[in-house]
């Protein structure tokens, strides 16, 4: 396991970690936190990105790999100032740039992966989502779920054949409706408009290696009175605990009072 932690900016404070599971002989998740230079900090904002792969063991690490730096990369390069619309061209890119190695690479037929994006600018909040990598506000001692599941249980919950208390357990949990790198054209989530951070917010992404086998509020209690990197460690370990069936990526930032 590796927990990286540092106080990047004033302002802000980032913590992630990783774990191939108890499970899995290889890690298809990735995870990546990045920042223009300063002259361009406050246009551009903060990016965090967090995918997982499928399409087996070569497969899914590079579509997650190759989602995590287009993404950086194009929204590095996008000309304008809506993080909105810089959120949705780079996952465009990202999506071809998936198909199109797959067409190099027959043997990786089927590659595709979840990602789950978000900017910070400012106090202002900005995402864009596909999969079921998920995104969460934790602000005092209340968890919001921001993104919802691109899965065959997600639909089955938005039409309300199944309890969302008991999407986690559904054997069919894993099947996905849209991915980057599947299908002609792919379906995003993203906030059009701006969400207004507060100072002490918490904003956690995870792959569904932590969220199936921890609930929503036991990521609430982890946050509360923790540090992001101890955070991190405490949610890594309670899912291995668990039996860490996939997986484990999770990534914490935390919004900090201004100097």
């Amino acid at each position: 396991m590796n927990v990286k932690s540092e106080l990047l900016k004033p302002g802000l404070e980032v913590a992630s970690l990783s774990d191939v599971g108890c499970q899995r002989e290889n890690n298809e998740d990735s995870v990546l936190y990045w920042e223009p230079p300063a002259r361009e900090l406050e246009s551009k904002g903060r990016l965090a990105v967090i995918a997982d792969g499928m399409g087996g063991y070569e497969g899914g690490q590079e579509a997650s790999r190759l989602a995590v730096e287009t993404v950086r990369e194009v929204y590095d390069n996008v000309v304008g100032d809506d993080p909105h619309v810089a959120l949705l061209e780079a996952f465009s890119r990202a999506h071809e740039k998936i198909q199109a190695y797959a067409v190099a690479h027959p043997e990786l037929q089927g590659m595709g992966t979840t990602c789950t994006a978000l900017v910070i600018r400012g106090r202002q909040l900005y995402f864009a989502h596909v999969g079921d990598s998920r995104l969460y506000l934790v602000r005092g001692a209340h968890i919001a779920r921001l993104t919802r599941d691109h899965s065959y249980v997600g639909r089955l919950v938005e039409s309300g054949i199944v309890r969302a208390e008991d999407a986690e357990k559904h054997p069919q949990r894993h099947i996905l409706t849209a991915a980057l790198g599947a299908g002609i054209d792919v379906a995003m989530q993203s906030g059009e408009q701006g969400l207004a951070l507060q100072a002490s917010d918490d904003l956690l992404l995870c792959t569904d290696g932590l969220w199936g086998v921890v609930s929503d509020q036991e990521l609430e209690t982890a946050v509360s009175g923790r540090t992001p990197a101890e955070c991190c460690a405490t949610l890594v370990k309670l899912a291995l605990q668990r039996g860490g069936p996939d997986n484990i990526t999770v990534q914490i930032l935390r919004v900090l009072p201004e100097a």
